[in-house]
């Protein structure tokens, strides 16, 4: 009896060494360096909407003659790394979509706190406990998430009542012709970036800050709402009040190139939609994605090219007419006549056809941020690696430091401008009509198809 229990001891204590000598294959490697095991498999699907583009190298600059004489862009090689990018410039629908967010977000943290479901819904999400949940706002120090699925009850009269009484409607003597709407004026984003910049300063690296606050950058919230008055004091002498009142919320115009937005609300939008695809991504258990934000001067004309280089039209030849004698662009032909290239202003998104790379309206219909600070030496000693030039300019700065480029020419301009080398500026706190923006994100790797360096013969 004792020699069996001793066999049953033995044989036990040989499955045990058994299966650690196979733990110890499959998590050690045998001993070897392996990584770390069991990685999550992932790729970066194409975002929506955005196109890839390649990494490479281009001469960044005048392709052409210098026109105007400048000399503010000389010829240079620059590199520059992948990325994506929208195809077209934002258009009033899809800023519409973050004007909403805001105006949403705002009632539903309102008709929240009154914490009354059956009066005006359950716009909170909570925990068992009752407890608010989640860290997306803060407030009398409770934590609390927006319940999304919660429709606002516009038409419900108490829910008219409380907003109009916490002054987020328009008041009466405000209204025109007696219609309530909601005042633009409080559909403020609050938001805040971080200053790597700042962070890896030497000063701050020697120092050894250990505060990462330091580096956050939370300005005063921004108001999203465009400036539709664009239309009207860009040019004087002119009618265009019926562009200002239906150009930015009419569905007419749903799917033409938001204007009216500024530098700051533009960089604000970049912030809003990373968060709003981030969420998503975290909901789901995905790992999060790079940053969409504006794209960099370098970035922006080597995607204009479309692979294409020492041309200075985004279709790669000389002239802006094609073999038909057509118009390629929406821009001021000849000495004036808007109407000659079948646009006036502004014109639908994806109107003419796309560069190589299926990038629309490169060249024309509306002039585009860039995140680069405006110089006219920049390309001197700016690096011929992802060149940005980049300056967060304070309210209180003077009027050259808060210049950003602007690429790509608009609706109002001579052929000159639209042109892939030619660069200008615009001051970040102004908006008008003939100037949009797009978003890109960087590609999170080298290149598309790029794998593992070796294949992994542990597993």
């Amino acid at each position: 009896m004792i020699v069996h229990t001793g066999e049953k001891i033995k044989k036990l204590l040989f499955f045990v060494l058994g299966l650690i000598v196979i733990a110890g294959c499959n998590n050690s490697g045998n001993g070897q360096l392996i990584g770390v095991q069991d990685r999550e498999d992932w790729y970066q699907p194409d975002p929506y909407g955005m196109v890839f583009i390649p990494m490479g190298s281009y001469n960044m600059g005048v392709s052409d003659q210098d026109v105007p004489y400048a000399h503010v862009s000389q010829s240079k090689t620059v590199s520059v790394q992948a990325f994506y990018m929208d195809e077209t410039e934002i258009t009033n629908n899809e800023y519409r979509q973050f004007v909403h967010w805001v105006r949403d977000s705002i009632v539903h943290y309102t008709l929240g706190i009154m914490d009354d479901p059956e009066m005006y819904g359950d716009h909170f999400i909570r925990d068992e406990e009752g407890m608010f949940i989640d860290r997306c706002f803060e407030t009398g120090g409770e934590c609390y998430a927006i319940n999304w699925r919660e429709e606002i009850q516009w038409d419900n009269p108490e829910v008219q009542l409380l907003l109009q009484q916490e002054g987020y409607m328009l008041p009466e003597d405000e209204q025109f012709y007696y219609r309530s709407k909601f005042d633009w004026r409080k559909l403020n984003y609050d938001y805040f970036w971080i200053d790597y910049r700042a962070a890896a300063a030497r000063r701050n690296r020697e120092q050894g800050m250990k505060d990462r606050s330091a580096f956050i950058v939370h300005p005063e919230p921004i108001n999203v709402y465009p400036d539709t008055l664009c239309w009207v004091h860009d040019f004087a002498y002119s009618y265009n009040e019926p562009m200002t009142k239906k150009y930015f919320w009419h569905p007419a115009y749903d799917h033409y190139p938001v204007v009216g937005v500024n530098w700051k609300q533009a960089r604000a939008f970049s912030i809003w939609r990373t968060q709003l695809h981030n969420s998503y991504l975290q909901g789901e258990g995905v790992s999060f994605i790079n940053d969409y934000r504006l794209p960099t001067e370098s970035e922006w004309e080597w995607a204009a090219r479309g692979g294409l280089d020492l041309n200075p039209y985004p279709w790669g030849g000389p002239y802006i007419r094609n073999s038909n004698g057509c118009f390629l662009a929406n821009y001021k032909p000849l000495r004036g006549n808007l109407v000659d290239d079948g646009g006036f202003h502004t014109l639908i998104v994806a109107h003419f056809a796309p560069n190589d790379w299926g990038l629309y309206d490169m060249a024309g219909n509306v002039a585009e941020w860039t995140s680069d600070a405006y110089d006219e030496s920049a390309y001197n000693y700016g690096s011929d690696f992802n060149q940005q030039i980049s300056y967060n300019a304070k309210d209180s700065d003077n009027p050259a430091q808060k210049r950003k480029v602007i690429r790509g020419g608009s609706w109002k301009d001579f052929g000159l401008y639209i042109r892939n080398g030619v660069r200008t500026f615009e001051y970040q706190d102004t908006a008008k009509s003939y100037i949009g923006f797009r978003n890109v994100q960087t590609y999170l790797g080298r290149a598309k198809g790029d794998g593992p360096r070796a294949s992994n013969i542990y597993n």
